[in-house]
């Protein structure tokens, strides 16, 4: 059985990652882009597209660095288990993370 992760999983449930050594809380999801990919799932279609998908900011001293990855680029990435980490083109390397909190209604 495989076990391998899938990074838009782990993206969607994220609050936080780490983009080539950088925090960024500032990232977001093309919606849209994955409600077409999921519909063409639930569908038995292939789905490829080279837009993007990711769309991440990270301050790296004074400086605002950017990181855009299309949909294929995500969804090629290789997982790195020993770290757990995304190898993504370009060298790039993501890491996800998410917060821990209490779920309660008091």
């Amino acid at each position: 059985m495989n076990d391998t992760p899938y990074l838009l999983d782990q993206l969607e449930n994220a609050d936080m990652l780490e983009v080539d050594g950088l925090h960024a809380s500032d990232f977001s999801l093309d919606e849209q882009l994955l409600d077409e990919a999921d519909a063409a799932a639930e569908a038995d279609q292939p789905f490829a597209s080279e837009a993007v998908v990711l769309r991440i900011e990270a301050l790296d001293g004074r400086q605002r660095r950017q990181w855009h990855f299309s949909y294929n680029q995500v969804m090629e990435a290789l997982h790195q288990p020993e770290d757990d980490s995304w190898q993504l083109e370009g060298g790039h390397r993501l890491r996800c993370f998410a917060a821990i909190g209490a779920v309660g209604d008091d």
